[in-house]
């Protein structure tokens, strides 16, 4: 079986086809891929006559799909198209049959349909489209970015896969190899600051660039990257700031900023005072973003000793780029003038606070510390001084308003009170603003002066059987007072019971002291307790003594010694008393207690109802008056004759007595003495009454009206009668004339005859 024109057929189905796609023959190109049936080949078995008797047929890759044979003929035919880059081959199998048994005349041949590649696939950019960078200021030919364009037709046969690079669009800025697809800068001193982005299209042909050659495009979006090219420059050559002077360390006064084209990296800044007078009063540091100074107090400020500070502050770029350090130099120098605003400053104290020892036994009105305050302003106001009431609340301490003198007004105990912490107060005084005022902490420690005698510390009751020369108890003492030199204390008998028979006491030396019995052989029938004063001193100066009485109490016990009781009463009773009689002596003392409460009670209840009419009497006697009193011209209204006779209160004629009025004058009657009432003339009676009503009063703390003092610091203006204070009166040594009384009217006459000039030699009234 032979297979003829293969090759050659398919190769006019891969060139022609696309040659008239391109256009080099017009009139075929519509109709290429229009052939349904395409010759391919041609079998034929030595064994077939002609006559129609053997049949044809082709198995294997593609047969009935891609390719197809006439059974009588043997013609192989391309049914579909045909692409190299999806299948380059086909393995077919082919074989002649006996058309009517069907059986084979020769064995299946086997035989390869290669594909011939054509030119019919452009170059592709796979990654398209594509982002790079390159720095600014790049020299010309430094690369950029490598492309590569992909051709799937068959590169061993012919141009069809080779590729050459071109560049459309983004000269004269950049340019591309032809063969490598290097793209590279091809302008010198591209400035990022002028233009940062740019957009280059590539085209990849294939046919080695050749006309008919097949082409396919990519754009890649270059960016400049940034360099330190841009030296930093000062917004202004002179900044303005101000701050008050009572600004804290570290507060911020300004921010100045030197201005850089570059971004990132290449704009971050250093700043730094060089120069001026306050480079020891400010500091600058750099913001966080690395791009703006701050200026900062470093020193506390004072208007009054400098009012104004001048800094000469640089700033440079930390990153620099050593390819562009001739386009420096990279840095740039400003002024910055701060004013230091006047503030309305408290007093200032000479030290932050104070400490002071004082002896306990500091008498009242001594000078503790004096205190010194100023005001720090240029105005120097006067400084006033007083104690903040919380820190001393009860009242030890005083302070001197003007000199600063803190003075003791109560004694001293360092057993109540150590420490006292006294808070000072400064107030400056101006009438032009607000008082400002401050404030500091005097520490005063009292010092311990022996003034307090020792006790015993406890055990003050024991209980003994009396066996000759038994320990009772041992005592110890405490005193309030805290020597240096430690506690030394001396125990002995009270001199009254150093010869007492029973009990002795010995001194250990240790600052205690044991009791000890002398004898034994007492019984409970003669005396069961027993009271010993101890005797006890210190040993500081002065020496101060204490006496402690320990209660002792005598026990029973057995023959053996065993404790059976301790009688808790001081003597035992008589035995002439017994327990029953005692009772009923009790007994009676109650019952005669319960009849005096009878008595009393019966007696109350038999006064109880003129209790009740005086009360109503008192509680109805209102009386309301709808005009002005007319003194003692009033006669009608207050009986002015109880006043000047107290004793004839008692007598008044019938229908002339006042319910309201009489039981007060009676209560101030009751009291007045006999010998100032008594007495001869009128005057003497009314002033020796209200002598003793003053009396009475101030004995009675509780009787109103209380005593108050106030102090006003200013006179009232608006009242026609001007000034009736005596705050000035001291100014004058003369006396204050009354005379303008008289001018008065008749409500004011009783003034004016007592305070003005009289006419008559009238006799004074008190």
């Amino acid at each position: 079986m032979h297979i003829n024109s293969l090759f050659f057929v398919f190769f006019l189905a891969r060139v022609l086809c696309p040659l008239l796609q391109r256009g080099s023959f017009p009139r075929e190109r519509a109709h290429c891929w229009g052939i349904k049936r395409v010759l391919s080949s041609q079998l034929h078995s030595d064994m077939d006559k002609g006559d129609g008797s053997i049949k044809y047929i082709l198995n294997g890759e593609g047969a009935g799909t891609t390719f197809t044979i006439d059974d009588g003929t043997g013609d192989i035919h391309a049914i579909q198209r045909l692409d190299r880059e999806v299948k380059a081959q086909y393995v077919l199998r082919a074989q002649a049959r006996n058309r009517l048994t069907d059986r084979p005349l020769e064995p299946e041949s086997q035989f390869i349909v290669k594909i011939q590649d054509i030119n019919d696939n452009e170059p592709r950019f796979l990654d398209g489209p594509y982002q790079a960078s390159v720095p600014e200021m790049s020299n010309i030919g430094t690369p950029v970015i490598q492309l590569t364009a992909t051709d799937a037709d068959d590169p061993a046969y012919g141009n069809s896969a080779r590729v050459v690079y071109s560049i459309l669009e983004g000269q004269p800025y950049f340019s591309v190899d032809a063969k490598t697809g290097v793209v590279r800068v091809s302008l010198a001193d591209m400035d990022r600051e002028t233009r940062e982005n740019y957009t280059v299209v590539i085209q990849a042909k294939d046919m080695g660039g050749q006309l008919g050659g097949l082409a396919g495009t990519t754009t890649v979006n270059i960016t400049l990257d940034d360099v330190n090219d841009n030296p930093p420059m000062f917004d202004q050559r002179l900044y303005q700031m101000s701050i008050p002077e009572v600004g804290p360390v570290g507060s911020v006064v300004g921010r100045i900023w030197a201005r850089d084209r570059d971004v990132g990296v290449n704009a971050e800044m250093e700043y730094s005072i060089i120069d001026g007078d306050g480079r020891d009063t400010f500091d600058i540091s750099t913001d966080p973003t690395n791009l703006f100074g701050i200026i900062t107090v470093k020193r506390p400020l004072d208007f009054e000793s400098k009012p104004s500070y001048t800094l000469k502050v640089e700033g440079a770029n930390t990153h620099l780029d050593p390819a562009l350090r001739h386009r420096g130099p990279f840095k740039d120098v400003t002024i910055v003038h701060v004013s230091v605003e006047d503030v309305d400053e408290p007093p200032l104290f000479d030290t932050p606070a104070y400490y002071v020892e004082l002896s306990e036994d500091a008498e009242i009105g001594t000078v503790v510390k004096t205190v010194s305050a100023r005001d720090p302003d240029a105005a120097n106001n006067t400084v006033r001084y007083s104690i903040e009431r919380s820190s001393d609340p009860e009242a030890f301490f005083y302070m001197e308003i003007t000199s600063g003198a803190l003075i003791t007004v109560r004694s001293l105990d360092r057993e109540e009170v150590g420490w006292h912490n006294i808070t000072i107060l400064a107030m400056e005084m101006s009438r032009s603003h607000t008082h400002t005022h401050t404030h500091t902490h005097v520490a005063v420690r009292v010092l311990d002066v022996n003034d307090n005698p020792p006790s015993l510390t406890h055990y003050l009751e024991a209980y003994v059987l009396f066996v000759p020369l038994q320990l009772i108890q041992t005592v110890a003492a405490v005193d309030r007072d805290e020597p240096l030199a430690g506690q030394r204390f001396e125990f002995r008998l009270s001199p009254e019971t150093v010869n007492n028979p029973n009990f002795t006491l010995r001194d250990n030396q240790d600052n205690t002291a044991g009791v000890l019995t002398r004898r034994g052989g007492w019984s409970q029938q003669d005396q069961t307790v027993f009271y010993l004063p101890i005797f006890i001193s210190d040993g500081e100066q002065p020496v101060h003594t204490g006496t402690s009485t320990m209660t002792i109490r005598v026990c029973s016990c057995d023959h053996e010694g065993n404790v059976m009781s301790c009688n808790a009463e001081a003597y035992t009773l008589p035995a002439s008393l017994s327990r029953g009689a005692l009772i009923a002596i009790l007994a009676c003392i109650f019952v005669l207690l319960v009849m005096i409460l009878l008595m009393l009670s019966l007696r109350t209840h038999r006064k109880k109802p003129f209790l009740c009419d005086e009360e109503e009497n008192v509680h109805e006697n209102i009386v309301r008056y709808d005009d002005e009193g007319g003194g003692e011209e009033d006669t009608e209204a207050f009986d002015i004759g109880a006043m000047w006779n107290p004793r004839e209160a008692h007598h008044h004629p019938p229908g002339k007595v006042r319910q309201d009025m009489l039981p007060e004058i009676e209560s101030l009657s009751r009291y007045v003495p006999q010998a100032i009432v008594g007495g001869v003339g009128g005057d003497s009676n009314v002033h020796g009454y209200v002598l003793a009503k003053l009396l009475d009063a101030d004995m009675d703390a509780c009787a109103p009206p209380y005593d108050s003092l106030q102090t006003y610091a200013y006179e009232g203006e608006g009242s026609v009668a001007e000034s009736l204070s005596s705050l000035q009166s001291g100014a004058s040594n003369t006396d204050h004339e009354y005379d303008y009384l008289n001018d008065w009217g008749p409500r004011f006459k009783k003034l004016a005859e007592m305070y003005g000039v009289l006419e008559t030699n009238a006799a004074p009234m008190w």
